[in-house]
């Protein structure tokens, strides 16, 4: 029998991480699903939770669930964030982006008391950015030349694509997924990224993160914290 991992990760989190009368941010993505889906059962049986979404997608999601929605500006802090992530370290630090809401993401696990980290194995590795690519999110304006800055930081930068157009985030904004040998530094790159001209956010997630669960094929669930 096939464990689904995310599944059982981002069950895992949701039991141990939400209580009735929280305010809740919900992530985006694959795994993010089976956190919305969790939340919406607990909804279903009772419990009152106001929730923050990461992206219009979750959003809709969470809403036909019945969850109720707020804007983040309605609420005074968030008690808890669940999502997904692409890359995690042992340290916690993270690369997210993959599922296109970077930004929103990063606004909204600033915003909370606990930010979790639901994943599968295959996205527990010792250092970031040597299998997954760093998405940061860029204006349109002048994207070529903000993609010619970012490349100097050591990395080829791809701008995202889907159905034959330049993938367009929530945001209204571009993402170019940047491929580095890995990233020994990542304070430092994620410092260098910020001062470029024309970019708006980039996927790394340093010191934001209270635990991190990590679902195995075997069914079990390690908590890092």
């Amino acid at each position: 029998m096939t464990v689904n991992m995310k599944k059982i990760a981002a069950e895992r989190a949701v039991e141990e991480y939400v209580r009735d009368g929280m305010n809740v941010g919900l992530g985006t993505g694959s795994t993010a699903f089976y956190v919305i889906c969790k939340v919406g059962e607990l909804v279903a049986a009772g419990m009152n939770l106001t929730c923050v979404a990461t992206s219009e997608e979750t959003e809709r999601i969470a809403k036909d669930l019945g969850i109720r929605v707020v804007n983040l500006s309605e609420v005074n802090n968030l008690d808890v964030t669940i999502d997904g992530a692409d890359e995690v370290t042992r340290q916690l630090h993270l690369i997210k982006g993959l599922g296109g809401a970077l930004v929103r993401e990063k606004i909204v696990a600033a915003s909370s008391i606990d930010q979790i980290v639901v994943v599968d194995e295959s996205k527990l590795v010792e250092s970031l950015g040597k299998e997954c690519p760093l998405p940061v999110e860029v204006m349109v304006f002048g994207h070529e030349k903000t993609k010619r800055m970012i490349e100097r930081q050591g990395c080829k930068a791809t701008l995202r694509m889907r159905d034959g157009e330049p993938f367009m985030t929530d945001n209204g904004n571009y993402i170019y997924d940047c491929k580095f040998d890995g990233i020994a530094n990542p304070y430092f790159l994620e410092s260098r990224l910020d001062t470029i001209p024309g970019v708006v956010e980039n996927g790394l997630f340093l010191n934001m993160t209270t635990a991190a669960f990590v679902a195995r094929s075997d069914g079990t669930v390690e908590k890092i914290c």
